[in-house]
């Protein structure tokens, strides 16, 4: 009996020791990559070829590359909603850049989160700083850091993946090149309380749902005293009109709107299995007053 216990235990052992060295052994880098480049041609696959070629262990993962053309706010939104779900030392590589080419920097900027962000200095990083904070950021200027020659429009290929690519083989970004001072910032005005409701804006929809998204969080929109099944008189640009404040989308027949808190705790507006932006005629930006109860 002892015997065979003694045999099963060899026999088990290599197979613990494997198990060991590879629960020893770092974690392969994430680069998570975002862009507005879609995915029609090949420049998303050549962003990550030079990656991969620097970094070959790297795990590259696809945020979106079909974020609105030249929208940077847009880009700073999806990047800052997904930092929340990786973990530190992630490195982001962020390409909506319509400023290519010209005299805007390309960065990389450390969070207090430890996360690492690869983008041009354009604002794509506002959302970033403003809730998590940037402990800094440096201007990509080393030659060592980018590709040989590089080209006057196509900089997510020749500066911010290669850079993505030494950030995730391990190389001090320090070394990238000179300290910021401070960022580019956009200018993202908050929602307003007042006595007679919250003044704010549609700023993005919801991809092909049609969904609107504000920039209203949920728990300002519940100071306003309404409470889940009551209907919210919303006027969006000249439109007026007026919506059950619910849960779900299923908390309303098919094809009628509804006002909702979505995923990121947003005021959202939209119609169950319909498309509200197609059938109001909306666009964002777009104004939004939500009344007092």
């Amino acid at each position: 009996m002892l015997a065979g216990a003694l045999l099963a235990l060899a026999l088990l052992q290599p197979r613990l020791e494997h198990a060991a060295a590879r629960a020893a052994e770092p974690a392969a880098p994430i680069i998570a990559f975002l862009s507005d480049y879609g995915t029609l041609d090949d420049a998303v696959g050549i962003c990550k070829g030079v990656m991969l070629s620097i970094a070959p262990h790297a795990r590259i993962v696809d945020i979106t590359h079909q974020v609105t053309p030249y929208s940077i706010a847009d880009g700073a939104r999806y990047l800052a909603r997904a930092a929340l779900y990786f973990p530190a030392g992630t490195i982001f590589v962020g390409v909506i850049d319509p400023g290519v080419g010209t005299t805007r920097r390309a960065i990389i900027a450390k969070s207090r989160r430890g996360q690492y962000f690869v983008v041009p200095d354009n604002g794509l990083l506002t959302p970033i700083e403003d809730r998590d904070g940037i402990l800094a950021a440096h201007e990509i200027t080393n030659p060592a850091w980018i590709l040989a020659s590089v080209s006057s429009t196509f900089h997510g290929r020749d500066i911010f993946a290669p850079a993505a690519g030494h950030l995730a083989r391990g190389e001090d970004w320090t070394t990238a090149g000179p300290v910021l001072a401070r960022l580019v910032r956009l200018d993202l005005a908050p929602a307003s309380l007042q006595a007679a409701g919250i003044s704010g804006r549609v700023v993005a929809l919801d991809g092909p749902f049609g969904n609107l998204i504000t920039n209203v969080s949920g728990e300002r929109f519940r100071q306003l005293g309404y409470r889940v099944g009551e209907s919210v008189r919303v006027r969006i640009g000249s439109l007026e009109l007026s919506v059950p404040y619910v849960r779900t989308f299923g908390d309303v027949a098919v094809g009628k709107p509804l006002l909702y808190i979505d995923s990121s705790g947003l005021v959202s507006i939209g119609i169950n299995q319909g498309n509200f932006a197609r059938a109001h005629h909306v666009t964002a930006p777009a104004a939004l007053f939500l009344p007092s109860k």
